[in-house]
Parts: C-alpha cells; structure tokens; sequence
C-alpha cells in the first residue's frame, strides 16, 4: 500500500490517525509515569529485587509493544473492518498475566518498600484492557473486569496480603479498568461519530446527484416522448399520403416533421444547458452553509443581480470549485467570498487562510476545468498563496461576455 502524506490525508483521515498514535502512545506513557516510576523508587538494592524489576520492565515493554498492533486491529474491529486476530489478543493476555506474576514475586520476596509498588500494579492490566475494551460490549468488559479483579485479589490472599493491602489492590485495578474503558472507548466512538458522519455528507452528495439525474431524464422525456411521437404519427401520414399520389400533402407533412425536429433539436440544446448551468446566487448561500458547518467562518460580499446567465453559471462553478478545495485540502479556520462589478468586468474572488493543504488542490485538474469554463465567456482565472497563509482562487468576467458560437447538433 502506498503511504499517503499527511497534506494528502482528508480531515476525517487525520482524526483517525491523531486518534491511533494517542492510543498507541498512551501505553509507553503511562509506563514511563506509572510503572517505571514505581519499580524506580520502590525496589530496594539487592540482586533479587533488581533482577525482578528489571523483567518487569521488559515485560512491560513487550506489553506496550504487542498492544499498539493490538490496539490498532482492535479500534478497525470496533469499526467493523474486521476482526482481531485470536493469537494477538491471547499473547496480550499472557503478557498481562506475566506482569501480575512478577509483581506478585516482588511483594513476595520483600524486593520493595515504601508501597509504591501500586503503581506498577496501576499499569499492568492497562495495554490489554485498553484494546479489549473495544472489542466487546462495555457490560462484558465489566464483568470480566470484575472477575479478574476477584482473581487477583484471591491470589494476594493466598500470599498472605492483609485486608487493607487487598482493599487497595482492588481499588488500584478497578480504576485501571474504568481509565482503560473510559478513555479507548470513548476515543472510538467519537471516531466512528465522524466516519458515520463523513459517510452521511457521502450518501447525500450521490443522492443529490441521482436526483439531478432523474429530473434531466424526465425533462428529456417529456421534450423528446411527445415530439417523436408527433414525429411518428406524421411520418406515418406523409408515407401513406405518398403512396396515394398526394404528393404536395405528403411534402407539407415532411416539413411540418423537419419544423419538428428543429423544435426538438432547440429545446434538448436547452435541456442541455439547464443541465450544465449553475445558479450563482445558490452557489454563495450553499458555501456559506457548508463551510459553516464544518466550523469555517465564512462571508459573502456581493450580489448575482443583474449578471448574465453565462456569466452566473460560470462564476458559480468556481464557488463550488473552490469551497470543495477549501473542505478537502485546507486546514483554513476562515474563507471569504467576494463578486465585485469593476471596469474590467465582474470580479470573483475565493480567499481562505489555509494557503498550505489549499495549494495542494490547486495543482489539481479541477482548476483546469475551471479555465476551460471561463473562457466560454472570455473570464480569466488566477489561483495561488497571495501573502502568507492565505490562498486566493480569483476568476474575472467581462460584464457582457462575447457568446461563442453553437455548433450544429445537440451537445
């Protein structure tokens, strides 16, 4: 698989990636605050005690290890890409029970002091439960939580632990547990918010889309069914009218047909270009909308008023082109939309303050188009970083565009 930059990464992309790399780097984290921590101001100088510290550490450290893979498979389990691998999850589990093994033998042979060997205690069951915590359901990882705990605690019995020590082990793994399923949890859920969320905007964009395409069929149909249907009939007419030796009827039939299909070829060719056309005015207030709500502050200045048809259509596919960088591309926190009358015509102009990620888009085929568009009616379009951080996508219009000729046909 290719790896894809981070400026290449859509919004939806980054979080998922944001929220992956936290959850792998909690572990060494804690490990560092927690255990390292504990066994670093709890074992006492002797050869046992620090052999038993330093395993406990390894063992630590395979389990940070094991649990960002863990981790990862588990958070596309709970997004339903597919699921953990058995053999992952049971190494995960042997680690954990590793870890409790020689925190055990540590209070076992008197290898610490000073009680500060609750922390690592604290951190043991954390790199697994993180990543269990998302492959059941929250009431499972509960009780099971609560039978490992019982478990443990049955174990420290066994070894001679007084009441109050239990106590504390019991409280030390419950919070365990509750920071395991509160923080990874949550950190799932809201990432499937906003995939849920993305493909939500996905399904609606094709919606738009086949419903767009369901009124340009009707509108065909009803200009084509009713005119090849008259065309038919009179065809049909002018065939009989032939074979009666009424030629001059069947001759004014056949023109009547070709008037026809002139009307038909007409009104296709104005189907055609309500098709193609946009509405500016629409295209300002949908941008203003969008980007709104994906926390863009966005002004419009300016007005469609009085602008020709060709002009409208062509300015608002550079709104539209434009806002789709500016959500795809940047990393803008504002955008400003301005339409200027000028005396070297109409002047559209698309800034954002995410001149970065936005010039990545730039370089695209959409610009292109773009141009293409705007020289149907003689526009010229610029699109770059003007100072820094800001990127600006500018198309100018002469107010009153020479049309290009039509050609014969239907486009």
């Amino acid at each position: 698989m290719a790896r894809v930059r981070w400026r290449d990464r859509s919004k939806v992309e980054r979080v998922e990636w944001q929220s992956r790399f936290t959850l792998g780097a909690v572990n060494w984290l804690f490990l560092l605050a927690w255990s390292g921590t504990g066994l670093a101001g709890s074992l006492r100088g002797e050869r046992t005690a620090f052999a038993l510290g330093v395993a406990l550490v390894v063992v630590n450290a395979a389990q940070c290890l094991v649990a960002g893979r863990h981790t990862s498979l588990a958070l596309d389990q709970y997004l339903g890409r597919g699921p953990v691998p058995r053999a992952l999850t049971v190494t995960a589990g042997a680690l954990t029970l590793a870890a409790f093994a020689l925190i055990a033998a540590i209070v076992a042979t008197d290898s610490n002091r000073d009680g500060l060997i609750a922390m690592p205690l604290l951190f043991a069951p954390m790199p697994f439960a993180g990543a269990y915590s998302l492959m059941v359901p929250v009431r499972r990882f509960v009780r099971q939580a609560a039978v490992v705990i019982a478990v443990v605690l049955a174990c420290s019995a066994v070894l001679g632990h007084a009441s109050v020590s239990l106590v504390a082990e019991a409280g030390l793994l419950a919070l365990s547990a509750a920071i395991a399923l509160a923080s990874y949890r949550c950190s799932a859920w809201n990432l499937s918010v906003v995939w849920e969320s993305e493909r939500s905007r996905e399904v609606e964009a094709r919606l738009a889309v086949a419903e767009e395409r369901l009124r340009f069929g009707r509108d065909l149909h009803d200009v084509m069914g009713r005119n090849l249907s008259v065309v038919a009939l009179k065809s049909e007419l002018a065939v009989q009218l032939a074979r009666r030796g009424r030629t001059e009827a069947a001759v004014a039939q056949m023109v009547e047909v070709q008037r026809i299909a002139q009307e038909s070829q007409k009104e296709v060719r104005d189907v055609v270009r309500g098709y193609r056309e946009a509405d500016l005015t629409v295209e300002l207030v949908g941008a203003r909308g969008v980007l709104d709500a994906a926390g863009i502050a966005c002004t419009v200045t300016g007005s469609a008023a009085g602008l020709p048809g060709e002009v409208q259509s062509a300015l608002a596919w550079v709104v539209r082109e434009a806002t789709t960088n500016v959500l795809r591309h940047g990393d803008a926190k504002s955008c400003r939309v301005t339409v200027e009358n000028k005396a070297e015509g109409v002047v559209l102009t698309v800034e954002n303050d995410g001149a970065a990620a936005a010039a990545q888009g730039g370089r695209g085929s959409g610009l292109a188009g773009l141009r293409e568009r705007l020289a149907q009616v003689n526009g010229t379009l610029e699109a770059g970083v003007v100072r820094e951080g800001v990127f600006r996508v500018m198309a100018v219009v002469p107010s009153v565009p020479a049309r290009q000729p039509e050609p014969e046909g239907v486009r």
